[in-house]
């Protein structure tokens, strides 16, 4: 780099000139970019650990098998904002190799992935049920695999071309026809969500209008940066900040059209988690054997028991009442009464000393005894109480 190049203001001294861009502030659109994809880096983040995080808590399968494809979908995502800050740099060979080469790489994961997705949720949508997620796993990873090769074939025969030449260097529509498989890619998830809003089952429509949106969202873009990159910038000086702004737009509409909705609003869609999670005491119990459940305890049920036959419960008469606020006259109370019973009623008394008349020893005589009457049997003493009322 040109050591006579003015320090900008906003750079402090220790900073070189490769970095300027990083911290002119009269250039504002580097600042700008930075900071919105130094943000996108912490949002990715954070959601993609979010996303890891969330799987125990979501039984559905069929919306589990997407976890694998969102996490690659965000691994993406934050590469596109990573790559921003190789645009707003100075140019080298480094800089200059990852701006051509990741630039399509990354975009073809991201619509790889969303591609893919909508297929999915294409099948889910008429048929309420998919393969399994490695296929779809698969799947995308041949068709980020074809940009791949695409992009490393193209720069290695530019770069080959002309000796000495740096990526950079490339002509503007070249770096443009180099990207067509991309374009492609994108009009196939526009397809792909557009077909998931004619399936029957309504629960996957949400996300695939989703996924249309995005897909719409980054037609968008692309065509407006790409008219922009190849006929519109009458100077070269802005073809980097081109770039760079695509990058960064297109990020944040994946950001929040598909990963922010998914990880947020997924776990309440799912209705296993109401039903395993939400339950209540009285959905326990109508899950149970009606039978078991009235055997072990019909105090605490709140369901009635089958027509059939009813086993009794001890608590079945259990009022909720205090023993002590039942009144249960006593024995003294049975006595001071004995003048208002009538004729004939008798309170029956037996004596202490039966067990030694039935052994054989001789009963006391005491005047308040009742007279007992005791016969014995060839089985044992037999014992007849008269009363003394």
């Amino acid at each position: 780099m040109a050591t006579n190049v003015s320090r900008p203001h906003g750079c402090g001294v220790g900073v070189a000139s490769f970095y300027y861009k990083l911290c002119d502030l009269d250039s504002a659109w580097g600042v700008v970019l930075e900071a919105l994809a130094a943000g996108g880096v912490v949002v990715s983040l954070v959601f993609f650990m979010a996303l890891l995080a969330l799987v125990p808590f979501t039984r559905d399968k069929n919306r589990r098998g997407s976890v694998a494809l969102h996490a690659v979908f965000l691994v993406c995502t934050a590469g596109l904002f990573g790559l921003t800050f190789a645009f707003i740099v100075g140019e080298d060979l480094a800089t200059c190799v990852s701006r051509r080469f990741l630039f399509g790489v990354l975009f073809a994961g991201c619509a790889s992935c969303l591609l893919v997705q909508g297929a999915r949720l294409s099948v889910l949508a008429r048929t309420n049920s998919a393969p399994p997620a490695w296929t779809w796993c698969v799947g995308a990873a041949a068709l980020w695999a074809v940009e791949v090769v695409i992009n490393a074939e193209w720069l290695i025969i530019t770069v080959a071309r002309q000796a000495g030449a740096r990526p950079c260097d490339v002509p503007n529509p070249d770096f443009a026809m180099a990207l067509i498989y991309v374009m492609l890619l994108l009009v196939g998830v526009v397809a792909a969500g557009a077909s998931v809003l004619a399936g029957k089952y309504t629960q996957w429509k949400t996300e695939g209008a989703r996924v249309l949106a995005s897909g719409l969202l980054s037609v968008g873009i692309w065509a407006a940066w790409v008219v922009m990159y190849v006929y519109g910038n009458s100077e070269a000086s802005w073809d980097t900040p081109t770039l760079a702004m695509a990058l960064v737009a297109n990020a944040w509409v994946f950001l929040v059209l598909v990963t922010i909705p998914q990880v947020c609003c997924s776990p309440g869609d799912d209705p296993d988690l109401g039903a395993n999670y939400g339950v209540d005491y009285e959905t326990i119990l109508k899950e149970r054997n009606p039978h078991i459940l009235f055997m072990e305890n019909k105090t605490f049920s709140m369901d009635d028991p089958p027509a059939g036959s009813k086993p009794v419960s001890p608590y079945n008469n259990y009022s909720g009442h205090a023993r002590s606020g039942v009144y249960q006259p006593t024995e003294l109370a049975l006595i001071t009464r004995a003048g208002t019973n009538p004729p004939g009623s008798t309170i029956p008394r037996v004596s202490a000393h039966s067990a030694d008349i039935c052994t054989g020893s001789t009963p006391s005589q005491h005047e308040d005894t009742p007279s007992v009457v005791y016969a014995n049997g060839s089985s044992g003493c037999v014992l007849h109480r008269t009363s003394q009322w």
